[in-house]
């Protein structure tokens, strides 16, 4: 069946290049992120004196030159004003720019030339919409809708299936959570008032390509799940398939598309690239039965986007990998030259720290489970310190972690043997001289009353035998 399939893209893609050949005009495809602008060429480099030219969208017209009267139009009233302060004529070549376009701009366009040069070009402009979502989040698929007309019809699909559906005629509104193995049961919210799809806890089985059908007009969404590795880990990037039959499996890395593993069951070819800079050396491993990619010892320059595409344009899923190197653990240590006391207690300053050569850490203090104070960096090679003044006899428990999105690393902290120096040695070195004085005085003035203690007595004694004798 895949193969008459495959036959049949084939034959089709023949006839089209046949009628290119003897002069049927081809439809020229045009995409734009939703939002951009986006230039439709004429295909002139220059206007003649004679030229009528019209753009029309689907039986509309929306903008026109008359170079014989030297008028330059455009109608971006019609259609509810779907192109209201949008169209842009170029004066020089007759192109039309569509600035911050919007679903409602998806669909078919044609120019018309008048005069000498008669001639007609079909476009098709697809509007698309690209996602990024971590792994484990929610996403919403905008239908750029404010409000649902009594008559619209809404369909989401995902690789042609269909997973959810408003019919506003029916007054009905549908997920259908259940297809294709299950992968979307209780993650689908729909909506009602703009038609607009929700999905929840994503995985990696939700990547690839959906659908929005509003009506007649069509948008896609290419959805991107970012996947959070640690450096050194082994991930295996999923193809969804249990067997390979006649299927073209194409795995692509980075900006450039570069072609880095294939699966060619017609020609029996499989592949394994290098990739840029020879990255992927000796870290791919391609499954020969499902076409599944994994990538072993994984590096920060493994970090990027990855796309599958299966029989070229009929399937395809879209990855990114966020690469985190290892933490290592943070230091606890007491600085004793800013120790305090008082008639009560003693306390000593500590100082949490690390050298990390990662980004988007955070270093933090806890006592117990509680946050106490924390610091966070986003640049690589840098230097974290966090300090924390304890009482020497506090019994609670104290930790400093650092951790990043995916890991952590916890240094718990024994104050008994911290804080032991700084409670003996609490003094700086002037505080030490003075109550070594005051210590030197008060012994000097304990020993005199002591001295002037015993000749009193001595002196009294004296006395009484004195006075006894005389009687």
């Amino acid at each position: 069946m895949k193969k008459m399939f495959l036959r049949l893209v084939l034959l089709c893609s023949c006839l089209w290049r046949l009628d290119e050949v003897f002069g049927s005009d081809p439809v020229h495809s045009v995409s734009v992120k939703r939002g951009d602008s986006v230039t439709l060429d004429s295909d002139l480099t220059e206007l003649k004196d004679d030229d009528l030219i019209q753009w029309w969208f689907g039986n509309t017209l929306i903008a026109e030159i008359n170079k014989r009267t030297d008028s330059f139009t455009v109608y971006d009233d019609v259609l509810d004003g779907r192109f209201r302060d949008r169209l842009k004529l170029d004066n020089q070549t007759g192109s039309l720019t569509i600035t911050n376009t919007k679903t409602e701009h998806d669909g078919h366009y044609k120019v018309q030339m008048s005069g000498v040069r008669e001639r007609l070009k079909n476009l098709r402009l697809t509007v698309f919409v690209q996602i990024s979502v971590n792994e484990g989040d929610s996403v919403t698929l905008d239908s750029d809708l404010t409000e649902l007309k009594d008559d619209d019809l809404i369909q989401w699909r995902f690789r042609y299936t269909l997973i959810a559906e408003i019919n506003k005629q029916t007054d009905s509104f549908s997920v259908y959570d259940d297809v294709l193995d299950g992968r979307f049961r209780d993650r689908l919210k729909l909506d009602k008032q703009t038609g607009s799809l929700t999905i929840t806890n994503i995985t990696m089985k939700h990547a690839g390509d959906y659908d929005l059908k509003i009506n007649r007009v069509r948008v896609e969404f290419y959805l991107t799940v970012i996947v959070s590795v640690m450096e050194g880990d082994s991930v295996t990037l999923d193809s969804e398939l249990t067997e390979i039959e006649d299927d073209v499996i194409q795995w692509r890395f980075g900006d450039h598309n570069t072609l880095i593993a294939q699966i060619n069951y017609g020609t029996d070819r499989v592949s394994e690239n290098d990739g840029p800079d020879g990255r992927f050396r000796d870290r791919l491993k391609l499954d020969n039965q499902t076409g599944s990619l994994t990538i072993t010892n994984i590096t920060t320059e493994h970090a990027g986007d990855y796309k599958l595409e299966i029989n070229f344009w009929r399937r395809r899923s879209y990855f990114r990998f966020t690469v985190y190197a290892r933490l290592p653990v943070p230091v606890i240590s007491s600085n004793s030259s800013n120790c305090s006391s008082s008639s009560s207690s003693s306390y000593c300053s500590l100082v949490c720290s690390s050298v990390v050569n990662v980004s988007h850490v955070t270093l933090s203090w806890f006592k117990g489970n509680s946050l106490l104070s924390s610091i966070s960096a986003s640049d690589l090679s840098i230097s974290l310190s966090l300090p924390l003044e304890v009482e020497y006899q506090d019994k609670n428990t104290y930790s400093c972690v650092l951790n990043n999105p995916i890991s952590h690393q916890t240094q718990h902290l024994d104050i008994t043997q911290l804080c032991h120096t700084c409670a003996v040695h609490c003094c700086g070195p002037t505080e030490a001289v003075i109550r070594l004085v005051l210590s030197a005085l008060v012994g000097v003035a304990t020993v005199m009353l002591v001295v002037y203690e015993i000749r009193s007595r001595r002196a009294e004694r004296d006395q009484a035998h004195i006075h006894t004798s005389g009687s």
